[in-house]
């Protein structure tokens, strides 16, 4: 029977590393669709936090959940095109470009789970004009502004650099009305979306040479998606689906503050987690709270600390972080992997890929780990 948690799925996901961003301008960093829509995500968590929380509106967090993994998968069809291009291709051959995204998701991945499928089709068809698409549609143009303000002082000189800046101003304020579009546009000073988008400039396995270089922003979007796929497969409740994939997305967000410690450094300097913990706690507190309302603290306390702990609060629910952890652990496996079949030649990274593989076969059934890896095995990348 086939399931969500597919690993032709979850590679193109992985893939979209290799989608470089702004790639006709000056960039100071490499930016990449994954990193993009992992921004996107967390963006699409804050804004329907604002909405939650000050204008009482209730939300279906598995549409904006689901809705942004489809968005993501239609980029991965289309992220090559210039963005006037695609949405005039959108606006006058609308039937067509669907057509054409649905006839390359189900070539590349043919064992896609038919609800998921069927959801996805429907996604495409049908107009986008709920206040949790309106969210994600947000979300989506305030990370390409995010990424815009980094490059736009290098490029200056570039042709439609002023008209680009003109378009993205015009795309946001069609959605002012979203109370969390206007307090961030208008903060004068750093706002979480801007701590979020730090974890864009680390990359993962300090140290250690890879093809193609992840950041813990990216690899964290790879985990909360495995997570929600295999969510499905659990038939988890709604809340739970948000608390596990909440939790994943944001499970690295400490390391804004402590940077990515490679795990060989962490389990052979004994006490090490244990400090680590306590610091991470100490500095989510007193430098990432004060960029949230206070309203949310509590919550999101529930998702950050001890995100790879089973929980089962009263007020907040369920978190599977034991399966958290087996996405995390699959996510690491990928980079090394794939590092290592496109020449990467590394005894840490050797080690880290054999040791990660040797957890997930141990560990790894309630994620189907077995079956993922023998199917990437037989794929070509």
């Amino acid at each position: 029977m086939a399931r969500n948690m597919n690993m032709d799925l979850i590679y193109r996901f992985f893939d979209a590393v290799n989608m470089h961003r702004w790639n006709d301008h000056l960039r100071p960093l490499d930016l990449t669709e994954l990193d993009k829509q992992a921004h996107k995500a967390a963006i699409a968590w804050v804004l329907g936090k604002f909405e939650e929380t000050e204008n009482g509106t209730e939300l279906d967090w598995q549409r904006i959940i689901e809705d942004t993994m489809f968005s993501f998968l239609k980029r991965t069809v289309l992220t090559d095109l210039k963005p006037q291009l695609l949405h005039r291709m959108e606006d006058e051959k609308f039937n067509e470009v669907n057509d054409y995204v649905i006839s390359e998701i189900r070539a590349a991945i043919p064992d896609l789970e038919r609800s998921f499928m069927e959801r996805f089709e429907k996604y495409l068809r049908e107009p986008q004009d709920c206040i949790e698409d309106r969210i994600i549609s947000a979300a989506h143009y305030m990370a390409t502004n995010w990424e815009f303000n980094i490059i736009y002082d290098m490029n200056k000189r570039s042709f439609g650099i002023e008209n680009t800046k003109t378009t993205l101003a015009m795309e946001l304020s069609n959605y002012s009305s979203l109370i969390g579009v206007k307090r961030l546009i208008d903060s004068q000073s750093m706002t979480f979306v801007d701590l979020i988008g730090q974890l864009r400039f680390q990359k993962r396995w300090t140290r250690i040479p890879r093809i193609p270089e992840t950041t813990v922003l990216g690899h964290s979007l790879l985990v909360a998606n495995m997570t929600y796929l295999n969510d499905l497969d659990c038939k988890a409740g709604a809340r739970q689906v948000y608390n596990d994939y909440y939790t994943a997305l944001f499970h690295d967000l400490p390391e804004v503050l402590t940077k990515d410690v490679i795990t060989p450094v962490k389990v052979n300097v004994h006490g090490l987690v244990e400090i680590l913990d306590e610091y991470e706690h100490e500095l989510v507190n007193s430098k990432i709270m004060p960029l949230i309302p206070e309203a949310w603290h509590e919550e999101f306390r529930f998702l950050t600390f001890e995100p790879f702990t089973d929980k089962d609060d009263a007020k907040f629910g369920k978190v599977n972080g034991r399966s958290i952890k087996l996405c995390d652990v699959m996510g690491a496996y990928l980079e090394a992997n794939v590092s290592r079949r496109l020449g990467i030649h590394s005894a840490n990274l050797k080690h880290g890929e054999e040791s990660l593989r040797e957890r997930l076969e141990r560990d790894g059934a309630p994620i189907g780990a077995s079956e993922l890896m023998r199917r990437f095995d037989e794929m070509e990348i």
